[in-house]
């Protein structure tokens, strides 16, 4: 026997919808890249993303075509997440963070038809471009009176407000399938090119829901949510459909990240809740300890991309008051995984217990399975001391990487996430490894291939191997071990300059260490486990 209840489809538009009809007067505050501060509704917000759906199909942008944006967190940049995807297109947020040969390939990958950008990224567009094969469309988010005087894009540059005022709000939302496509993020935690993960109306909706609970990142209507966490990077870790379902008012950052402005934004927009990498939040915290200043309405941060260190979560808490979340994810879970909430008797614990468990990444929100693997494939012990690898499933994982990279990632109906982990008597889940060859800095991710790739290139190499070693202020950085050719007077300046042009600046590895051979295994491969290990403290004692 069947239950008798209603069938809806979990789409995205209905969250703007709600946001609509039940907070229409919330307001949302966006630091525009123009330089003053923007203010409106919900209730414009869903108006002008309705517009812009109309712009896009006037754009001849059809169901599925995916629709490319490189902007900061901004009022324009919400509208598109809900004009794409609730129109039937693709949302495929850019990571302006990438080399410029690593953002053309993903753009022509993904077959993006049009793209939008912020006008600090005309630079960037401009030096794309001539790298993509198919036509594209180049939308410049900004009025007429802000528009690019000069510009060198082969094709007609067009303006977002100009699109907006073009066509009325007369649309309405259909009704799709809730298993179709809604966004698209690449990720480049992985081996090779940067891989594309494909969330569906579905997934993102039950990801909403699970985010905002409150063991989650406890998210409500009288929450004041500033995502310093970019919309490129997994879509703000969903705070923007999270702020719609709950109808908390929306803060938005635009390129300032600094400490100085991020405070003002805090102590002005009476901010309660944000969102960020440790590098974010020790700009912070530095300010504030500066200027002697506190935080009046700030009660709780939520701190993922990299591991967040005692010492910050201690700052926060003890002279600040303000709760840490530590929390972990992928892209490949859309991204929320595990939260660092504490269970009812942890409550009571000595601090230094607590700390301790703070330390972790936290536990599964529900949606989200987790276990841990020895070599044989077999499940090993929720102990706390059993080390494995670390497998997840759930309603928001990807079964596949996007297009031509589409065969399947999962092992056993488990998706593998390349980290080594612990695992405690209470669900608490602690990373301790990583067993993929990348390397995370500053919340984004370095591929250690392409690196080495690159130092082989130059005729003075033998052998490269670049590993990631702990640092202070970015958690991880490249370092590079180089075998010289015999006779070779090459030196680390000069093998650092060569990197120049052919990876994105912050990639460039910090030091090289030359060294007369490297420990390989029976196979072959070299065993960067144990020059992970032997030069893991390397730039923390330099």
């Amino acid at each position: 026997m069947q239950g008798l209840m209603m069938q809806q489809p979990l789409l995205v538009a209905s969250l703007l919808m709600h946001a609509e009809r039940h907070h229409g007067g919330q307001e949302i505050v966006s630091r525009r890249v123009e330089g003053d501060i923007h203010r409106y509704t919900y209730r414009d917000l869903a108006c002008r993303a309705r517009r812009m759906a109309n712009a896009l199909a006037a754009l001849d942008i059809a169901r599925g075509d995916r629709v490319a944006t490189l902007a900061w967190n901004g009022y324009r940049h919400m509208e598109l997440y809900f004009a794409a995807s609730g129109s039937g297109a693709v949302l495929h947020t850019l990571n302006p963070r990438l080399h410029v040969d690593q953002l053309a390939y993903i753009i022509e990958h993904a077959e993006d038809r049009v793209i939008f950008f912020d006008l600090t990224f005309l630079a960037l567009i401009e030096s794309v471009a001539p790298r993509v094969k198919s036509p594209k469309i180049f939308v410049a988010m900004t009025d007429r009176a802000h528009m690019p005087q000069a510009h060198s894009l082969s094709t007609m540059l067009l303006c977002y407000e100009d699109l907006i005022d073009l066509h009325d709000d007369a649309f309405e939302w259909p009704l799709l399938d809730e298993n179709s496509a809604s966004s698209l993020c690449y990720t480049s935690g992985t081996t090779g090119h940067p891989k594309g993960v494909l969330y569906s109306h579905r997934s993102t909706v039950l990801h909403t829901y699970a985010a905002a609970l409150p063991d989650s990142l406890n998210c409500s209507a009288r929450d004041v949510i500033l995502p310093v966490v970019p919309m490129f990077h997994v879509n703000a870790w969903g705070l923007p459909y999270i702020a719609c379902m709950v109808g908390a008012k929306l803060v938005f950052p635009g390129p300032a990240l600094d400490g100085k402005s991020l405070y003002e934004l805090i102590e002005g927009e009476r901010v309660t809740l944000s969102a960020g990498v440790p590098t974010v939040w020790q700009g912070l915290l530095t300010h504030v300890d500066t200027i002697k200043g506190a935080f009046s309405c700030m009660r709780r941060t939520i701190v993922g991309g990299a591991p967040c260190t005692t010492a910050m979560t201690a700052e926060f808490r003890e002279h600040h008051r303000v709760e840490v979340l530590h929390a972990w994810g992928m892209t490949e879970l859309s991204p929320v995984g595990t939260v660092c909430s504490l269970k009812a008797h942890q409550l009571t614990l000595p601090i230094s217990e607590r700390y301790a468990v703070l330390a972790k990444q936290g536990r599964s929100v529900f949606g989200i399975d987790m276990k841990i693997v020895g070599p044989d494939g077999e499940a090993l012990p929720w102990d706390g001391k059993a080390a494995g690898d670390l497998m997840v499933r759930g309603h928001w994982v990807a079964q596949q990487y996007f297009g031509n990279d589409g065969a399947r990632t999962l092992r056993d109906g488990w998706f593998p996430t390349g980290d080594i982990a612990k695992i405690d008597a209470d669900g608490f889940m602690q990373i301790t490894d990583r067993s993929k060859d990348v390397i995370k800095s500053g919340g984004e991710w370095i591929s250690s291939t392409d690196i080495e790739n690159v130092a082989c290139l130059h005729p003075d190499v033998a052998t490269a191997v670049c590993i990631a070693a702990r640092h202070p202020k970015w958690d991880e950085r490249p370092l590079l071990l180089i075998v010289r050719k015999p006779g070779s007077g090459l030196d680390a300046d000069g093998l650092l300059a060569f990197f120049d042009g052919r990876v994105a600046r912050w990639w460039k590895p910090d030091a090289v260490v030359f060294v007369d051979t490297v420990p390989m295994g029976a196979t072959g491969k070299v065993l960067k486990n144990q020059l992970r290990e032997q030069f893991a403290d390397f730039y923390l004692t330099a």
